[in-house]
């Protein structure tokens, strides 16, 4: 396994992240915990879950990993958990965002459910519009003070959002957010406008989440050919507009003799700006599939080629002026 530092600061993380997103709607509690004991043999030390995970049953994610570090032997020790805080677990007006009053609700019952009395990063699952940042980083500060939280990250943050939260955590003399979890693939590469220059510029390490575009960069136009997988709604839609350049992208990865998901991560895992790609297998063999990017060198014909089928923004962030 390769680590890297998580960001600007001295955490050291798998150069995959593992998310638990499918776990319990879509992956039974033992198959989850049979996926997270190979993820942790193959050396990925690095989880991403959030309170809101398991859907119509929120929680049921945190509780899954829980039981998890339950088992002992060096699970939790192990691991560096990732977890969030923003969307509603309940109908109470102050069960929702990041105001002081529910940064404090919400990590209670986080670290109730994952068995543990920290969090290693804990993350803004999205920008609080109508909270200031001083009353937010005062309550991670407390946190940070009682030992319940070591690290801060954001997600979905647009560049600007970064900015402000930034230059108010050192106004403080505070750490600030050490990461960035974002959208980004060979498809969607909006974050390289902004998001990724604010990102380098205040040392976030940038945690890709969606790297196979809900499966479209998975190799999708031979699955529907061969009738292993169904379309339907926004992802039909979503195939329609980028056939013909997935259609040059599995013949690429063919090419080259590398699976297309495994392709897809592994063009992730050359972009400077990312740590650790977030993988969410629903199956073991998915895991594997994705452990195998690690070993998959792309050269810089490579990514020039990937770059003239997908393109993306090389001249950000002044990537719409002269």
């Amino acid at each position: 396994m390769q680590y890297t530092h998580l960001g600007r600061s001295g955490l050291s993380v798998s150069r995959l992240c593992l998310g638990t997103m499918n776990f319990g709607p879509k992956t039974e509690e033992a198959d989850a915990h049979a996926i997270m004991d190979s993820a942790r043999e193959a050396g990925i030390n690095f989880f991403d879950t959030a309170n809101v995970y398991g859907w119509d049953k929120k929680g049921w994610t945190e509780e899954i990993v829980g039981r998890w570090f339950a088992k002992g032997g060096g699970r939790r020790e192990d691991t560096v958990i990732a977890t969030k805080l923003y969307g509603s677990m309940s109908e109470r007006p102050n069960d929702t965002f990041l105001s002081a009053l529910n940064i404090r609700r919400a990590l209670d019952a986080s670290l109730k459910r994952l068995q543990t009395d920290y969090i290693d990063l804990y993350q803004f699952h999205h920008i609080d519009r109508n909270t200031p940042w001083d009353e937010i980083w005062q309550a991670m500060d407390v946190a940070v003070q009682q030992g319940k939280i070591i690290y801060n990250g954001s997600s979905n943050f647009a560049g600007w959002h970064i900015a402000r939260a930034q230059e108010a955590a050192q106004r403080r003399n505070f750490t600030g957010l050490v990461s960035e979890q974002s959208i980004y693939n060979l498809i969607t590469r909006a974050v390289e406008l902004e998001v990724i220059p604010a990102a380098q510029q205040y040392g976030l390490g940038l945690l890709p989440w969606s790297p196979l575009e809900g499966g479209l960069l998975g190799g999708v136009i031979k699955k529907t050919g061969e009738g292993g997988r169904r379309t339907e709604g926004r992802a039909k839609e979503a195939l329609e507009t980028h056939r013909e350049a997935l259609v040059q992208y599995e013949d690429f990865a063919d090419e080259l003799g590398v699976a297309p998901g495994v392709l897809a991560l592994a063009w992730l895992l050359h972009q400077p700006a990312v740590t650790a790609p977030i993988v969410g297998p629903r199956i073991q063999a998915q895991l594997d599939d994705a452990l195998k990017a690690l070993d998959t060198e792309l050269d810089a014909e490579a990514l020039a080629k990937l770059d003239t089928i997908f393109p993306g923004h090389r001249t950000a962030p002044e990537d719409y002026a002269w």
